[in-house]
C-alpha cells in the first residue's frame, strides 16, 4: 500500500445493544487498511455490551462509557475526540461491507472532501434484504438530498475539516442536516461505485417514523426553501407511490 495514507476515524455509538454490537466491532477489526482510529461511545450500557466491547480493546483507540443526552450528543462526543483526516459514523449493528472496504476507497490518492458508496440492507438475523429504495446519485452535492436521503449515513466519509457538530435540536434526523452542511463546504466528492456498508434496518428513526418525517421536512425546508421543499415532497410522494405499486412496501 502507499505510504502516508489518510487516517480514518470510525465512530461507533451504542447503548444496551449486546445482540448487535459485535458485528460492528468485528467488521472494523477485519479491515486490511492500516491507518484507522476507532472510537466507541457507549451510553453506559448495563446489558453486557461493554463486556463485548472489551473483547475488541486492541482495536479501539478511544472508549467513552457515560450517560449522554441522545444519539447526536454521543456522536458529537466522538467527533470532538476524532483526529483522523476523514470521519465515518458506523453505529451498533451496522458493518463495513468487506474487509477491504477502506483499502478499496483510500489507497488511490487524489483525496476528495467526501467519498460515498452503496449500502446493503440487512435484518436482525444478518440476512441481506437488498438495496435501499433511494438510489445513490452518480454525482453528489448539497442539493442531492432534495428528493430524499439517497446516501446512507453509514456509507459516507467526510473530511473532518468540514464536519461540523450535529445539531442536537433534531432527535432522529440530524444526520441529514449534518451531511448537507458538510456537502455545502465540499469542493470534491467521489462516488466509489461499490458497496461500502451493511445497514441494520429497524433503527429508532423507523420506530418513531412520524417524528422522523417531521424533522426531515423541517431540515429540507431550512436548506432548500419552504416552497421548493413542498414541491419536492410532492415528487417524493409520487415516486414512493409508484415504487410501492411496482414493488410493494419496503425499507428506505
Amino acid at each position: 500500500m502507499p505510504t502516508n495514507l489518510p487516517k480514518i476515524s470510525i465512530i461507533t455509538i451504542v447503548f444496551n445493544n449486546v445482540k448487535d454490537i459485535e458485528y460492528t466491532l468485528a467488521s472494523v477489526s477485519r479491515q486490511t487498511y492500516p491507518n484507522i482510529e476507532y472510537i466507541v461511545i457507549d451510553g453506559l450500557s448495563t446489558d453486557g455490551t461493554l463486556e463485548v466491547i472489551h473483547k475488541y480493546a486492541q482495536d479501539i483507540d478511544i472508549l467513552i462509557s457515560e450517560k449522554d443526552s441522545g444519539i447526536y450528543d454521543a456522536m458529537n462526543k466522538g467527533l470532538a475526540r476524532a483526529t483522523g483526516d476523514y470521519v465515518l459514523f458506523l453505529n451498533s449493528g451496522d458493518e463495513l461491507y468487506s474487509p477491504t472496504t477502506l483499502s478499496d476507497i483510500f489507497t488511490h490518492g487524489d483525496y476528495a472532501d467526501i467519498y460515498y458508496g452503496e449500502t446493503k440492507l440487512v435484518d436482525e438475523n444478518r440476512h441481506i434484504l437488498g438495496d435501499r429504495r433511494h438510489k445513490t446519485p452518480e454525482q453528489f452535492d448539497w442539493k442531492s438530498f432534495k428528493y430524499g436521503m439517497n446516501i446512507c449515513h453509514q456509507a459516507i466519509y467526510i473530511k473532518r475539516a468540514i464536519a461540523e457538530p450535529y445539531d442536537t435540536q433534531y432527535q432522529l434526523s440530524a444526520d441529514i442536516d449534518w451531511v448537507i452542511r458538510a456537502a455545502k463546504k465540499a469542493r470534491t466528492t467521489v462516488n466509489t461505485h461499490q458497496y461500502v456498508a451493511k445497514y441494520l434496518v429497524g433503527g429508532m428513526s423507523q420506530k418513531r417514523h412520524k417524528q422522523s418525517l417531521k424533522e426531515r421536512y423541517a431540515i429540507f425546508a431550512k436548506h432548500y426553501g419552504k416552497f421548493t421543499n413542498l414541491f419536492n415532497h410532492l415528487v417524493i410522494a409520487l415516486r414512493l407511490l409508484s415504487y410501492r405499486i411496482k414493488n410493494g412496501k419496503t425499507q428506505d
